[in-house]
């Protein structure tokens, strides 16, 4: 059963996190390294369309940057728990750059497809996992504090204003700057801000001994609750890709390409203003129940996107769908916590990043043909389909979330992990 709150005292709020010791250490410079994961996928979008006049070839090519970000991301985290994260981001962020810089030459030059798709993939495999890097330093500084959850909501609403912000600064400097400034902006940002970060050694996740690295260090996809999160933020990512080329042909087809940002702009809004409410709520419910409760409503929500035919109608239902993401990223990174053990959480949650950016590649990819060889707006049947299908599965099998109980101890997952008493 879940906990319930008894007093006004017990209740974890946001300035009791923020006044965690050394919090402002790796908050602020997370922030700043995690700003230019927003701008990627709008970024390549938006110069590739330029470059080659199809928004097919444009999604397939930002299809490529998420499908290799999804696969190296879970291998990145892991690296990152058993070297460090500094060991991981120093070099990541330079490869990054110099490969976000040959991609955006490439398309600038008109180069074949397949020369795009090669530049694709190092942009996106070295893409800085930041996010989950700052989820598992909260994990330390916090431990079974019942701040974790606070966390947790503080990290998604963190995630939902660079997406507020990201969107709009890529919009901008692709249309009235030029169309590479997007891509450039980014790579120099993601170089700078991960540098800054992987200067903060003082709150980085201690690494395991290398006595216990073969036991610490099984994979996190092992835990069955993992592997039903990772399909529940495939559907989540599908929302974000479908939205990001749905609105941008949106806007191109009423003439206002510069509209794109303010629309998507909206949509991550939504998602941050929910995000702010879920963290400073005292939850009585399982997590596993909020889970399945808050994706239905973005199922539902998602549904109605390809209805909308005007501007209002279409800022409206992105808001929607936007305010239904935030409870399903934090109950889910919340999940986490009780299923994954210390010593792989890195991991565990950029499998559940790496799903959303896997997600967020199909849905580019499938909504940019059907918005090439369809009607207008026929991009928006994509994030229907990938909540629905999440959904069903989520439903399916959300027996393996459920991890706690009276009395007993959470012994199974990932390696051996020390038995820990939890109610």
């Amino acid at each position: 059963m879940a906990s319930t709150v008894t007093s006004k005292s017990s209740r974890s709020g946001y300035a009791q996190l923020l006044r965690t010791r050394g919090a402002w250490t790796f908050l602020l410079p997370g922030f700043a390294a995690r700003q230019p994961f927003a701008m990627l996928t709008l970024s390549i979008v938006l110069l590739v369309q330029h470059t080659t006049g199809s928004y097919g070839a444009a999604g397939a090519v930002a299809a490529a940057t998420g499908v290799s970000m999804a696969l190296f991301a879970p291998y990145s985290g892991r690296l990152a728990d058993r070297h460090g994260q500094r060991a991981v981001l120093l070099p990541g962020v330079l490869v990054h750059a110099l490969s976000a810089a040959s991609l955006t030459a490439l398309a600038l030059a008109h180069a074949p497809l397949w020369a795009l798709f090669a530049a694709a993939v190092p942009t996106g495999a070295s893409v800085p996992q930041i996010g989950p890097m700052v989820r598992a330093r909260w994990g330390v500084k916090l431990q079974d504090s019942p701040l974790m959850t606070t966390a947790a909501a503080f990290e998604s609403v963190t995630d939902e204003l660079t997406f507020v912000l990201g969107p709009l600064l890529a919009t901008a400097l692709c249309t009235t700057v030029a169309p590479a400034a997007g891509l450039l902006t980014e790579a120099t940002l993601t170089l700078v801000g991960g540098v800054l970060f992987a200067a903060q050694k003082s709150t980085q996740p201690p690494v395991a001994s290398v006595t216990h690295a073969r036991v610490e260090h099984a994979s996190a996809l092992r835990v069955p609750g993992v592997r039903v999160l990772v399909v529940t933020f495939l559907g989540i990512g599908s929302v974000f890709g479908g939205m990001q080329v749905s609105l941008a042909a949106f806007s191109e087809s009423i003439g206002e390409p510069g509209l794109n940002g303010v629309l998507y702009g909206v949509f991550a809004a939504g998602n941050m203003l929910s995000g702010i409410v879920c963290g400073a709520v005292a939850w009585k419910s399982a997590p596993q129940r909020r889970l399945v409760i808050g994706y239905t409503g973005l199922a539902l929500a998602a549904s109605g996107l390809w209805t909308a035919h005007s501007v209002a109608a279409l800022a409206g239902l992105g808001l929607l769908v936007g305010m239904c993401i935030a409870p399903a990223l934090i109950t889910g990174y919340t999940l986490v916590e009780g299923l994954v053990p210390a010593g792989a959480r890195t991991e565990a949650f950029t499998w559940l990043t790496g799903a959303v950016a896997l997600g967020q590649a199909a849905a580019v990819t499938v909504a940019g043909q059907l918005e090439d060889r369809l009607w207008g707006g026929a991009g928006f049947l994509v994030p229907m389909a990938g909540t629905v299908l999440a959904l069903v599965t989520l439903v399916s099998l959300r027996s393996r979330l459920a991890t706690r109980s009276h009395g007993r101890t959470v012994a199974r997952g990932v390696g051996h992990r020390t038995p820990v008493t939890v109610d």
